[in-house]
């Protein structure tokens, strides 16, 4: 599989599913029209469902870069797009003045401080520079809406004009996966420029096969008793509900201890591993053998 090679979504979820991630029909839809329209993928949904993992299996699976923006609250666009290396321009500026005994002529050295030699490529330059790549807008919701809107103008015309060196365009766009996890609202302008999925945490038995995919070694009676145990865990209006990660990670913590079915004594010590909160783990270890029983 290759960027132009793909010829429906029920390829690139093959393709996905090759790098060991599941994309169901819905979610391999939407990647598919985002590469194809080259229209950046708006994916939201609780923590843990897979959106950052999506990015990151895309690119594998097309081979090409990933190229990761993580937001956050303050993020501007020196932080995301270029900024200029400023100790070694004062080291050029120094070497410039001892060459020519101080008579530097000043516009000259000046043009030779903005050039490619001192630029820091930010993550935003980086993916227009080096497309075709997956770029991931990682946690969207967690920088400001100035920040939105500057990002809405990059995405729209796939170029960005640097005052000292010109307009960089991609000449291919890159697909852009933007994650969100609903901590606020983006604004519906970026929306719209999107194409937009909303993940769910998968359901039993996809869990299973997520499990079964990247723990070989899982036997089908653990990775359902995991899988189905996890799935109870985030029906309890717990402060955080365990994602994916957290399944395999205790799936993976049972395997290291030689367990091959979980009981309820075996879970209550292997719960830092799904659970993350002295609070969710106090009130689960109280009623284990209910969650175990489901």
């Amino acid at each position: 599989m290759t960027w132009i090679s793909v010829p429906a979504p029920r390829d690139l979820a093959e393709a996905l599913d090759d790098v060991g991630y599941l994309a169901d029909d819905g979610l391999a839809t939407a990647a598919f029209l985002a590469l194809r329209m080259h229209r950046p993928l708006f994916c939201e949904g609780e923590p843990g469902t897979g959106k950052t993992s999506l990015a990151t299996s895309l690119a594998r699976a097309l081979g090409v870069p990933l190229i990761r923006l993580q937001c956050h609250e303050g993020i501007d666009a020196t932080q995301a797009l270029y900024d200029w290396d400023f100790p070694r321009q004062l080291l050029h500026l120094r070497a410039l003045e001892a060459a020519s005994k101080g008579e530097v002529d000043a516009e000259a050295a000046e043009q030779s401080l903005y050039t490619e030699r001192f630029l820091l490529a930010r993550p935003l330059l980086r993916a227009l520079r080096e497309a075709p790549c997956v770029l991931l807008v990682d946690e969207i919701d967690r920088a400001d809406d100035e920040f939105e809107a500057f990002l809405l103008e990059v995405l729209s015309e796939n170029a960005v004009t640097l005052p000292e060196l010109g307009e960089v365009r991609a000449e291919v766009p890159p697909l852009v996966v933007l994650t969100s996890n609903r901590t606020r609202e983006v604004h519906d302008a970026l929306k719209r420029r999107c194409l937009y999925h909303w993940l769910e945490h998968p359901d039993l038995a996809r869990e299973v096969r997520i499990l079964k995919r990247r723990l070989p070694g899982v036997s089908d009676r653990l990775a359902a008793q995991v899988a189905n145990a996890v799935r109870l865990l985030r029906a309890a209006e717990l402060l955080k509900p365990p994602g994916v990660a957290e399944t395999i990670d205790w799936a993976e913590a049972l395997l290291a201890l030689g367990r091959t079915e979980l009981d309820a004594e075996t879970a209550a010590v292997t719960l830092g591993a799904v659970l993350k909160y002295r609070e969710d783990a106090d009130r689960v270890r109280v009623d284990l053998d209910s969650l175990l029983a489901g």
